[in-house]
């Protein structure tokens, strides 16, 4: 695995042909908030190190043994890779005890389940994409069900937490647009091509008009654009809340909770396994590296970069998810997230949330008969969440630590 201190200069050459990861691609519902870099890795010690214990010999003389010679530095994969997985178990195991704690109806604020779902999401995302990337010195059948259970969970449990973040999003970008220079004023253009949704249509017709009569157009139809979301959000989250509760109540869930259970405690490895250097992870974890490095060649260019072509959203999406999977592999083989990719990767997290904002804004705006202030209001808001995906790209890019990999021919 490349150190964060020696930069590529050369075009990765292994590239993926898809995502089969711990998550299906990227949708307005498998949002998720992170932890931080770092958040939740156990401390690790080599085995065989420190001072002899109190009161025992200064050596031993070893006896007969069938097991593999140790590798040259006295570290095996299996010394790395288990007590990472296991400690992530254990953190799941503790989320989902504090989660049961504070459902409880005496918790009116909710705020103790929300912490806890978060680190549940947390560790399942950690042992999901280990599994994923580790899966040739795991055994295979184990590591494929336990991560697609896994990535379910994960993605039941981030709906909620989504549709509150992107109504508070779009809530606060109203109340900003509505006493700013709107953004055709800001020298943008307003989407015209045919397939555009509604709004966009009716911002772009509205878009010649004087600035002052924008304003006050956009001022009428904020406050309904403002309570449409929060009528159609506020339903999604609660239907997400509702299915969240139906899952953690699931036959499905108890059988994902026993398997992570019995991980805290053993890690299935692959036949031949025990016994390997630390060459076995870090094979693997320079393949994830390379995916991420030539899906970030593969990005749109600056000069074809255009802020309302949303099918260019997929491959940044694709993008994120491999850099957490860098991340989390980053995290077993050297002990902490690669710090140099922290901005980087808060970048497409912004992303992501602007581009899942605007299609909310989008979808709103197909309401049926909803006045024309509401249509421009949302239209305006779409187009500023759109060039909140622009913004967010050219941060990326701005802070990716590896910039000749971008531009390698």
């Amino acid at each position: 695995m490349r150190r964060p201190d020696h930069p590529t200069t050369t075009r990765p050459t292994a590239v993926n042909g898809g995502l089969p990861g711990p998550e299906s691609p990227e949708s307005p519902e498998s949002r998720e908030a992170e932890g931080g870099p770092g958040a939740g890795v156990p401390e690790r010690t080599v085995p065989g190190a420190g001072a002899p214990e109190a009161g025992g010999p200064d050596h031993v003389i070893p006896g007969p043994t069938t097991a593999p010679p140790l590798p040259a530095d006295g570290v095996t994969a299996e010394a790395v890779l288990a007590p990472y997985l296991q400690g992530q178990a254990a953190d799941f195991l503790r989320s989902l005890r504090l989660h049961r704690e504070h459902s409880a109806p005496s918790d009116a604020g909710g705020q103790g389940a929300e912490a806890a779902a978060r680190a549940l999401r947390r560790s399942a995302r950690r042992i999901s994409g280990s599994l994923h990337t580790f899966r040739t010195v795991l055994d295979p059948a184990w590591a494929d069900h336990l991560r697609t259970e896994l990535a379910w969970l994960s993605g039941i449990l981030a709906r909620e937490h989504a549709y509150a973040g992107r109504l508070t999003r779009l809530l606060d970008a109203l109340h900003q647009l509505s006493g700013a220079t709107l953004p055709a004023a800001r020298g943008t253009k307003p989407a015209t091509k045919p397939g555009t949704q509604p709004a966009t249509t009716t911002a772009a017709r509205t878009a010649g008009a004087p600035e002052a009569q924008g304003r006050a157009v956009l001022g009428v139809g904020a406050a309904r654009a403002g309570a449409l979301l929060e009528r159609q959000l506020t339903l999604a989250r609660t239907r997400a809340h509702s299915a969240a509760l139906q899952a953690l109540g699931s036959s499905r869930f108890h059988a994902v909770a026993d398997a992570v259970a019995l991980l805290a405690s053993e890690v299935p490895l692959a036949p031949g396994t025990t016994g390997r250097g630390t060459e076995a992870l870090l094979e693997p974890a320079e393949r994830a590296e390379q995916r991420l490095l030539a899906a970030v060649v593969a990005l749109p260019a600056d000069e074809s970069a255009e802020p309302y072509n949303e099918a260019q959203d997929a491959a940044w999406h694709q993008a994120r998810l491999l850099l957490r999977l860098h991340r989390y592999a980053h995290e077993v083989v050297l002990g902490a997230a690669d710090p140099v990719l922290t901005g980087a990767g808060h970048a497409l997290d912004l992303h992501r949330d602007a581009a899942e904002a605007a299609a909310a804004a989008a979808a709103a705006a197909r309401t049926p008969r909803i006045a024309p202030a509401t249509a421009y209001a949302l239209g305006v808001l779409h187009a500023d969440q759109r060039h909140e995906v622009e913004a967010a790209r050219a941060v990326f890019r701005e802070t990716w630590p590896y910039a000749t990999a971008m531009t390698a021919p």
